[in-house]
């Protein structure tokens, strides 16, 4: 495999950079070339954010992913905003709980995931950022799911190690989808 560019994308508070850390760490666990570059407005909560993550078995030439393969949209401003940069063939997850839009492409593949409305139903509140990566490793498995678990288990901080397992529920629950 040569390289996956991701972009993430959503509202300040709705864990874009902890997915984004979780994938690049998945990435280093199967010893691959990864960056892993955080971007977000300066509001603590509700304003912007997004994050990009490389993941290669080459050395990366940019941390910054502008043609992504995979775009992770978590509301419709960011939809808007990155939905046309998705390179051909490429796959856009979207949280249809937030994205009110329907992609009219059709050169990439879309996955419609309520996410949020998911995680509210299964107890696992604040975690629709982890659904969403499960659905895209399930769609394009480019790090294998025990090296998904090993990055929850690293990325996960002490104070909220509770959550590691519903963290990896989670990631089940969006390849289910």
């Amino acid at each position: 495999m040569a390289a996956t560019n991701i972009l993430l994308a959503g509202f300040g508070g709705q864990g874009i950079l902890f997915a984004g850390k979780v994938l690049a760490y998945a990435g280093l666990m199967e010893e691959r070339q990864v960056s892993w570059l955080p971007s977000y407005g300066p509001e603590m909560r509700g304003g912007t954010a997004n994050c990009s993550v490389c993941i290669s078995d080459h050395p990366i030439g940019s941390p910054l992913v502008l043609a992504p393969d995979i775009l992770v949209a978590m509301n419709t401003p960011s939809y808007d905003k990155f939905i046309d940069a998705v390179v051909p063939g490429g796959l856009a997850i979207l949280d249809s709980a937030l994205v009110d839009r329907r992609c009219e492409r059709e050169d990439i593949t879309v996955c419609y995931v309520p996410a949020t409305s998911l995680s509210k139903e299964q107890g696992l509140d604040g975690l629709a950022n982890i659904i969403l990566i499960g659905k895209m490793i399930a769609e394009r498995p480019f790090v294998s799911n025990e090296s998904i678990d090993k990055a929850i288990d690293k990325c996960v901080p002490a104070r909220k190690a509770h959550l590691i397992d519903a963290n990896k529920r989670a990631i089940a629950l969006g390849a289910a989808q």
